[in-house]
């Protein structure tokens, strides 16, 4: 999820019914912001509200159910496009004026996109709070753009390319990897877009997609900090609530991705490379998709498999002896559809990436045929609640736990239970899920290598 690295993912799931338990038993699990509270303005905006007293601060975002993934095929890159080009200005507050009062009052922003979602926030002091919801409000309908602005910005993102992916061996072999593991689908497309389709990406294309998906009725506003929910529903009735909802805003159906032929291999040369990597993946249900506890079983297996220095990779691999000089896998679960499951590793000087595959083939097969045991349960289970837990001492970490989730299909009900659901993962089903979704054959394995010196 955004908030957290991978592999400290707090989304929820589909609430399967739980199982009986005791009270006591209940009451010793804490919940996610146990005291955010929800409601929804007449024109369909959903607001959240995360009272948190500890400073005189807030963190305000606007969260809107659109990503990559929504993009016309052949414009790749659009949603970033048009988050940059968000910042350029509006009727009421030419380009620049939003960001320099929030420079001046000391906050912060930034905004982001995803496959699934695109956000935009500051961080400011309490009193500032109307303010940054009249900005917001304000873009979320006035934008202008004209090829003055739109031209420059556009170099702008082509240069963002060039730096994180071109110039990034590691970038590059995501990429790679991510377009070989959706086939179909269009998580198989960079977020940031393929470079020659960024080049053809225009003002009139970014304001089409932002007509239609900017819309209070397809957004989400958090507000984390030192509020209430009743004076957030004044002030968001105040701003956002005069906004007219546009019934159109909704997101076409996609394709579905057809079932593996087999494993499947790309390499990756680069001379930037000072050190070869590993990183073999699968396509598994999402918080949204997946059936009963599937979802947090396979967030437990990662934490099993390879969370860290009692994870199976690093005590096969890593300590001692082992092969490796790292490795370790996560659960990429926040997805409107179906997610992703991945292990990696750096292999010691003279072990191949082909021996090193072969060897986290092996730790897998363990699991799938043996199962893991009582004790690695409990303490992937406790490890996993506890990065729940702990990323609430951040409120702009909350914020985003909870944004992610309600974009990719939970409730904020299913948020902050999401901790009792791990509770009740067993040992049968990790291995249930090991031998469903971690098959070689589903498999798509990336190596990334030096590229040799080429001989005068």
């Amino acid at each position: 999820m955004a908030a957290l690295p991978a592999r400290a993912e707090t989304p929820a799931a589909r609430d399967p019914a739980p199982p009986a338990q005791s009270e006591a038993a209940q009451a010793e699990i804490p919940k996610i912001a146990p005291n955010a509270t929800e409601f929804t303005l007449d024109n369909g905006m959903q607001v959240v509200v995360i009272p948190d007293r500890r400073a005189p601060v807030v963190t305000h975002m606007v969260w809107y159910r659109v990503g990559s993934a929504d993009e016309t095929a052949g414009q790749s890159g659009l949603a970033h496009f048009l988050e940059h080009l968000m910042f350029k200005g509006t009727r009421n507050h030419p380009m620049g004026q939003f960001s320099e009062r929030v420079s001046q009052i000391g906050g912060e922003e930034n905004a982001f996109t995803t496959t699934d979602y695109t956000a935009y926030f500051q961080r400011v002091a309490k009193e500032n709070l109307r303010e940054m919801m009249a900005f917001e409000a304000d873009r979320m309908t006035e934008l202008v753009l004209t090829e003055e602005v739109v031209a420059p910005e556009r170099d702008v993102v082509l240069e963002e390319r060039r730096m994180r992916v071109e110039n990034d061996p590691g970038s590059l072999l995501g990429e790679a990897l991510t377009s070989i593991l959706y086939r179909n689908h269009p998580y198989g497309r960079p977020v940031i877009g393929w470079m020659h389709e960024i080049e053809a990406l225009t003002g009139a294309k970014a304001l089409d997609f932002y007509r239609r998906y900017y819309t209070p009725n397809n957004a989400v506003l958090v507000i984390a900090g030192d509020v209430t929910p009743e004076e957030v529903r004044r002030l968001a009735e105040e701003t956002y609530g005069t906004i007219e909802p546009r019934p159109e805003a909704v997101r076409g159906e996609r394709p579905a991705e057809p079932p593996s032929v087999g494993a499947r291999t790309v390499t990756v040369k680069d001379e930037k490379v000072r050190e070869p990597q590993l990183t073999r993946t699968y396509v598994v249900p999402s918080q949204n998709t997946a059936d009963g506890n599937e979802a947090e079983a396979l967030r437990v297996l990662a934490e099993v498999i390879g969370g860290g220095s009692t994870s199976r990779l690093y005590d096969t691999l890593v300590r001692g002896d082992g092969p490796a000089t790292y490795a370790g896998a996560y659960y990429q679960s926040n997805a409107v559809n179906d997610g992703r499951f991945a292990v990696y590793g750096v292999p010691k000087e003279g072990v191949t990436l082909a021996a090193l595959g072969d060897r986290i083939e092996s730790v897998i097969a363990e699991v799938r045929d043996k199962g893991v045991t009582d004790e690695e349960i409990t303490r992937a289970k406790n490890a996993v609640i506890a990065q729940a837990i702990y990323a609430q001492d951040s409120q702009q970490a909350m914020a985003r736990i909870i944004g992610t989730a309600l974009m990719t299909g939970s409730s904020l009900g299913q948020v902050q239970t999401w901790p009792e659901r791990v509770s009740r993962v067993t040992a049968e089903d990790v291995r249930s899920a090991a031998r469903k979704y971690l098959l070689e054959e589903r498999s798509v394995t990336g190596y990334l290598e030096p590229k040799p010196e080429e001989r005068s």
